[in-house]
């Protein structure tokens, strides 16, 4: 505007400025309704809520912008931005060698031929049909959107070949029963650092065997090989049973004999020194009395002889013949002889 105008010059202008403004479409009901429409549309492709156990990827004309935690959030509408939703707090399960129809109290299970990856080779050149389960948690939404394409599918391929490493190294014998819980340990541990070479953002939380068993073609005869081996260890362990048995029985014999051995030991050692110093001491008393000794230990001696005889006969050593005598024994004849 020049300088010179005055005040009703410029009320004049602006008035001719006014008449050359487009008229703006939101007059009437028709413009609050196409306002409405166009609030709506803006809110319907800028809001989006995010699950309690989900985290949201947001793309800007397909490129990574920024991810969002759980609850109500906005975005540039009209496709500007757009979500993918990850369920980062759930656990997921794959089954390999079987599938689940529908789990409840009596699992249903898919019928049909997955020995493609169940049958394997074990260390000793064995066939063994392998069943497992991978469970798993999405660690990183955004690795696990665009680092890898088919993630699911390497999760699996990468989970076979780590149980095919694993088997190809133990006995059927270890993966059947002794080594089981390696068995898992070691998947789960070559599963994860496949994983994460990969860049899926993928944490395995637990690989469990479910079955391990020979192919149906010889699993027969190799039940009966079972049954004969556990036949074997029963008629073992009952041999083992018998011998020990015999073996603490004869042990416990051996013992008690040595013990009563060992008793009688003592006790004729005892004897000996008790008679050796009774002998002393009636060699003492014989130095000092020899007679009276001497007839004593002869009376003693008689004493303990004469009860045990059946007959007594007392001859005078001065007679040729035989003369009465008397039964010191005899009991209600009381006769001479």
């Amino acid at each position: 505007m020049p300088d010179n105008m005055d005040f009703d010059d410029i009320v004049i202008e602006m008035k001719k400025q006014k008449a050359k403004l487009p008229k703006l479409p939101f007059k009437g009901k028709g413009g609050v309704i196409l306002l409405v429409i166009l609030v709506l549309v803006v809110l319907g492709t800028g809001y989006y809520q995010v699950e309690p156990n989900e985290t949201a990827v947001v793309l800007r004309f397909g490129k990574f912008l920024t991810t969002a935690s759980p609850g109500p959030h906005l975005k540039a509408p009209f496709g500007i931005d757009r979500v993918y939703k990850v369920k980062t707090d759930y656990q997921f399960k794959q089954e390999f060698g079987f599938r689940t129809a529908r789990a409840g109290i009596r699992t249903q299970y898919v019928s049909g031929d997955f020995t493609d990856e169940s049958n394997m080779l074990t260390g000793d050149l064995n066939i063994a049909t392998v069943t497992w389960v991978v469970q798993y948690r999405i660690r990183d939404a955004k690795a696990y959107l665009f680092n890898v394409r088919g993630v699911v599918n390497t999760l699996r391929d990468a989970s076979e070949a780590a149980m095919r490493a694993v088997v190809g190294d133990e006995s059927f014998n270890e993966v059947l029963q002794l080594k089981r819980q390696e068995t898992e340990l070691d998947a789960k541990q070559k599963l994860q650092r496949l994983l994460d070479m990969y860049g899926c953002g993928i944490t395995v939380k637990l690989v469990q065997l479910q079955d391990v068993h020979p192919p149906t073609p010889v699993k027969d005869s190799f039940d009966e090989v079972n049954r004969a081996r556990q036949e074997m260890d029963q008629a073992i362990n009952e041999a083992y049973q018998q011998y020990n048995k015999v073996i603490y029985r004869v042990k416990g014999e051996a013992e008690q004999m040595v013990k009563e051995a060992e008793g009688r030991k003592v006790e004729r050692i005892n004897e000996a020194r008790g008679d050796a110093e009774f002998f002393l001491l009636q060699l003492a008393a014989f130095r000092k009395a020899p007679e009276v000794t001497r007839r004593r230990l002869f009376l003693e001696t008689m004493q303990k002889i004469l009860p045990k005889l059946r007959h007594v006969y007392v001859i005078d050593q001065n007679m040729k013949g035989m003369v009465p005598l008397l039964d010191l024994r005899g009991g209600g004849s009381g006769g001479a002889k």
